[in-house]
């Protein structure tokens, strides 16, 4: 694995082109920067200003509005940066100033802006389309979505704020939105090839809405607040399909929800040691996985080697150690109110189920299926420190890549032949923390993000 020299980001961030993963985009401050992923040599650089319009913002012919004529000063750091689903397009969100600003990869002297009214910008976010810009006010006034092509917004009351509150659907011109009218919660579903024209609107039973999650096959899972463990099931039609209450869980909410990729079986956990995974016949559920302190004899166990790191001066590539253990220690470290799972994620396929367990932060758990989605422990993966990320490749079936927090990365995968790679690998760079990793969009290599600075690392192909 080859690696890059660091270089500087803030606030995480850095984000490769989903097109076709040649350029990465890199926030300073206030300033753009576009690198090619080959050469890491700058192609384009922006700089956002701190100045004001009164009316729409325009060149060459395209415009965008500008949602009021009031002063856009203010703080220009940007909190947020987007790729548009083509690459032609990037956004970078100023929150201090609830402004969003847009250039154009083909013609760098084109620019657009949105600024926002007196309820401000808290949150932008590219639409799939690549030409519709999301745009989430502060105090959960409205969601607005800006049109790069006509320069006309459309304004949606009352959502529901938060990053699991919307969605839009794959494969599909649907935008599926929580929403609060009259202290009462409910969902829209929109049209985003119509200029998101509301299709339908109903009421939902929850008293107060923390999540909603949507599978490919027209279903809507919602979850109730924090400290009620309930989710309810509707088709997009509103009609309430099934409701799921496990009398064990009473007292505290739902965690994480994950449809499985067919759509047909959802992953609910909360805060205890399960997860449930719920049928679409009558959402129930088909199986519990549990977490065991006592590891199956079936189950292949790998163990980072005891002081690799220091042997190899940070520079090495180690395999994993295979070892026989039968238990797991539990972390006695938390609270009381601790447990459940920290992270849980379906692979590309679904046929592997990825999960740390809060009860054991250093173990990196690997369910897998059969024909049926009855996962079953196969793999586990021991490191010296609490796992605080880990991904699945975007495009390979059974492979991880996975950060401790230190100056290493670490990579699981399958082999021909149904074996199994585990490597230990040392990021050659002095003061260097991988504290997020995120995999390329083609899957070859990896964003490897500390606090202020950022690497990347690719697969070396074999000639």
């Amino acid at each position: 694995m080859d690696f890059t020299e660091i270089y500087k980001q803030t606030s995480g961030l850095v984000a490769s082109s989903p097109q076709d993963a040649r350029y990465i985009l890199i926030a300073i401050e206030n300033r753009l920067i576009v690198r090619r992923s080959d050469t890491f040599q700058i192609t384009h650089a922006w700089t956002v200003e701190d100045k004001v319009d009164s009316g729409p913002s325009s060149q060459k012919g395209t415009t965008v509005g500008v949602a009021s004529t009031m002063s856009a000063s203010g703080d220009t750091t940007i909190t947020g940066i987007g790729w548009s689903s083509d690459s032609r397009y990037i956004l970078a969100c100023s929150a201090g100033r609830g402004a969003v600003n847009v250039f154009s990869l083909l013609d760098e002297a084109w620019t657009a802006r949105i600024q926002g009214g007196v309820e401000g910008i808290v949150k932008a976010e590219w639409a799939p389309e690549g030409r519709n810009i999301v745009c989430f006010s502060d105090w959960t006034l409205r969601v607005t979505i800006w049109s790069l092509s006509t320069g006309k917004a459309t304004y949606i009351q009352y959502p529901k704020y938060g990053g699991k509150c919307f969605a839009f659907v794959p494969g599909s011109n649907l935008f599926i939105l929580a929403e609060r009218h009259k202290s009462k919660d409910s969902i829209g579903i929109y049209d985003t090839s119509s200029g998101y024209q509301l299709l339908r609107h109903f009421p939902v039973l929850t008293q107060s809405l923390s999540s909603l999650c949507v599978s490919t096959n027209e279903y809507i899972a919602i979850s109730e607040n924090t400290l009620e463990f309930k989710v309810y099931i509707y088709n997009f039609a509103g009609i309430l399909l099934g409701t799921f209450l496990p009398e064990e869980e009473a007292g505290m909410g739902v965690r994480h929800m994950s449809w499985h990729p067919s759509g047909t079986v959802l992953a609910v956990s909360g805060w205890s040691d399960k997860i449930y995974l719920l049928n679409h016949f009558n959402w129930a559920p088909i199986s519990i996985i549990e977490f065991r302190a006592r590891i199956p004899a079936e189950t292949i166990v790998w163990k980072e080697p005891v002081g690799w790191f220091e042997a190899t001066h940070g520079r090495g590539f180690l395999p994993y150690d295979r070892v026989k253990r039968t238990m797991i220690a539990r972390d006695t470290t938390g609270s009381a109110s601790t447990g459940g799972c920290l992270q849980m994620e379906w692979n590309i396929k679904g046929t592997g189920l990825l999960v740390i367990w809060e009860n054991s932060p250093t173990a990196v758990h690997v369910y897998q299926n059969g024909e049926k989605i009855r996962p079953q422990l196969g793999t586990v993966l021991l490191h010296s420190n609490a796992v605080i990320c880990a991904a699945w490749n975007p495009v390979k079936e059974w492979k991880l890549g996975i950060s401790c927090g230190g100056c290493s990365i670490y990579t699981w995968w399958k082999a021909d032949g149904d074996g199994e790679i585990g490597e230990c690998i040392g990021v050659p760079a002095k003061k260097f923390s991988v504290k997020e990793l995120r995999w390329t969009t083609h899957g070859n290599g990896f964003l490897l993000v500390d606090k202020h600075a950022f690497a990347c690392a690719f697969e070396v192909e074999d000639d």
